[in-house]
Parts: structure tokens; sequence; C-alpha cells
């Protein structure tokens, strides 16, 4: 899950899941969806899509009618639903990395409440990292580095403490929250956040 090509593989099984699409709608809906984490082009959808073909993830339907240009329809296989259930039950460091994380939040509503929980108790165990590092980081450069550099580094650091925070109200939330929930409040508030940290 830590290469590209596995992010947009969970991808697009997640939204296959849903109803068949093609490719043009297909991209669409990780712009839409996922945009916020990732932006992907034709260059790198349509390979993956030859890819998955293959391996029996998904097939390719050609759904063009009489003297109309030719429209391939993506749909899920076995073999597809399958993979994505075991995508959606990761929650290892690489559903923690930046990328990654992104998309299982995508998915949280498809995600047992314990996985998502791992995930984002290591998200933020992840971050917190980043934050002694930021910090240590920053205490050594503010004396050896211009204002304009300075104030980056703070920008920074000041994001992903924006992050931990909202991580932290998240898991309170799953803590407290009823099954029925299902993660909602996750996928609803990720692209907020994720705004406020490009701000």
């Amino acid at each position: 899950m830590a290469r590209s090509s596995g992010v947009l593989e969970f991808a697009v099984l997640g939204l296959l899941h849903d109803s068949p699409m093609h490719g043009y709608e297909l991209r669409k809906r990780i712009g839409s969806a996922l945009g916020t984490f990732r932006a992907y082009s034709y260059g790198s959808l349509y390979p993956a899509l030859k890819t998955m073909t293959s391996e029996g993830l998904i097939a390719a339907d050609d759904a063009s009618g009489a003297g109309r240009r030719s429209k391939i329809v993506y749909r899920l296989t076995a073999d597809g639903k399958e993979r994505f259930q075991e995508l959606v039950s990761e929650s290892g460091p690489a559903s923690w990395e930046d990328e990654a994380f992104g998309v299982h939040l995508a998915f949280f509503a498809r995600t047992n409440k314990d996985v998502r929980l791992r995930i984002l108790e290591g998200r933020r165990s992840r971050l917190e990292e980043r934050l002694d590092t930021l910090r240590t980081s920053l205490r050594q450069a503010s004396e050896r580095v211009d204002s304009y550099t300075l104030a980056l580094q703070e920008h920074g650091l000041e994001s992903v403490e924006r992050e931990v925070r909202w991580l932290n109200e998240l898991i309170a939330t799953e803590r407290e929250d009823s099954p029925s929930s299902r993660g909602s409040k996750a996928v609803l508030d990720a692209p907020t956040q994720q705004r406020n940290n490009k701000e």
C-alpha cells in the first residue's frame, strides 16, 4: 500500500464497489472523493485499470451502442471484491502514511471500527514523531535561516499540530460512537481538515 499504484488500486476497487463506471467517470470520482489527498492523471489511471483487468480484479465491458464511440465500463469481479476487503482491513504502518491514509479515510464507512481506530491512532503516532522532528529542526534553524524559511517551517509545524488535534477528535468520536455511525464523521470532516493543512 505504500506504492502509488497500490493506493490507486485501492481507490479504484473502492469506487467500483458501489457501481460499474467508465474510465472518465472513475477519474472524476477519484478527483471528487480523493482529490483532497491526491490527483491522478489519465496517464496513471489507465495503465492501472489495464493491470487490474489482467489480474482479474476488474472486468472491462464494451458499453458502446451502434454507431457510437467505444466506451469501456469497468466493474468489480469476485476477486476484486475480495482484494478490496483485504485492503480495507489493513491497519499497519503503511496505512498511516500521507497518501494511503487519505484513501483509507475515504472508505472508513466500510471499515471495521477496530481497524479505523488502529489507523487513526497509528496516524497520530506517526505525526507526533514528525512533530518532534519538526520542533527540533525549528529550534536548530531559528538562528541560521532567513525569516521566510523560518515562517515556512513554522507553517509546517502548525499544520501537523492541527492534524494531530483533528485526529484526537476523531479518535474520541470513534470511541464514543455506536457501531451504526460507521465512521461518517471521518469521511465528512477529512476534506475540511486537509484544506486547513494547506492554508
